[in-house]
C-alpha cells in the first residue's frame, strides 16, 4: 500500500487524512518532547513550537544537549 492509495481508502470510508495526521503528530508532541518529534518526522524547530502550542503543551520539561551518555 503506498501514500496514495492509502489516503484514498479513507477519504472512502470518511477519514479525512490531512486533520488525522494533524492531530496524531499534536498527540506525539505531548507524548514526548517536541524537539525528538520534529527531528524523527523532518519539521523544522518553528513548526514544532507551533505543533506544541496548538497542541497545549511547551518545552519547558525538555533538555536539550546530547543524551546519550
Amino acid at each position: 500500500m503506498n501514500p496514495v492509495s492509502l489516503q484514498a481508502h479513507l477519504r472512502e470510508i470518511g477519514v479525512p487524512p490531512r486533520r488525522g495526521r494533524t492531530s496524531a503528530i499534536r498527540q506525539l508532541v505531548l507524548q514526548a518532547p517536541a524537539p525528538v518529534i520534529a527531528k524523527a518526522l523532518g519539521y523544522h524547530d518553528k513548526t514544532a513550537t507551533r505543533l506544541v502550542a496548538e497542541a497545549g503543551g511547551t518545552w519547558a520539561r525538555y533538555a536539550p544537549g546530547d543524551h546519550s551518555r
